[in-house]
């Protein structure tokens, strides 16, 4: 099993990695550059080699982005941004009369300065009527996973675990890690 370490500034991030894995991962808070690109595997491999450059081994990152068919890729790579300065009420607004269906992705990216691996998660759905939910994070408030009528704000426990298992693809980083 691979030596590596997770770069994030999220520590939540980092257990719910390990707990998955069901393994230990090192973790490390690095602010790394965000270069501005609509295509999220760019945006990963950026940050996953400047993450090794830094560490010095095996590295994983991770990225996200949210994507309106409205709008194209966008808000896409620039949800976290997008989320920071523009309120819930007001992302819900700006699809008022157009499609509101919307991807979720997250892309992984290990390297250990000879090999580059990505693991890839998606999950299709729509963007809500009125932000609703007072749990997880980020865009949570504002997105309904197809086959649910609630936002991932509003779920139980286990519909939040099977929406996030489906987004995450950690079965994917498992499998890749165990072999290496």
């Amino acid at each position: 099993m691979a030596d590596i370490t997770f770069v994030t500034g999220n520590q939540a991030k980092a257990d719910h990695l390990a707990k998955y894995l069901g393994f230990p991962v090192k973790h490390r808070k690095i602010d790394l550059d965000e270069i501005q690109s609509l295509d999220l595997k760019t945006v990963v491999e950026h940050k996953v080699r400047q993450a090794y450059d830094i560490i010095g081994g095996p590295v994983l990152v991770e990225d996200v982005s949210l994507e309106f068919e409205a709008l194209g890729r966008l808000p896409g790579t620039f949800i976290r941004f997008y989320v920071d300065e523009v309120p819930f009420e007001t992302i819900c607004r700006t699809l008022d009369g157009l499609s509101r269906n919307a991807t979720a992705r997250c892309i992984f990216g290990y390297y250990d300065g000879t090999t580059l691996e990505f693991f890839e998660g998606s999950l299709q759905g729509i963007i809500a009527d009125n932000p609703r939910g007072e749990h997880g994070y980020g865009w949570d408030k504002l997105f309904i996973p197809q086959g649910y009528t609630q936002t991932r704000a509003e779920m139980n426990q286990a519909d939040d675990k099977k929406t996030y298992l489906t987004i995450k693809p950690f079965d994917q980083i498992k499998a890749f890690l165990e072999h290496k």
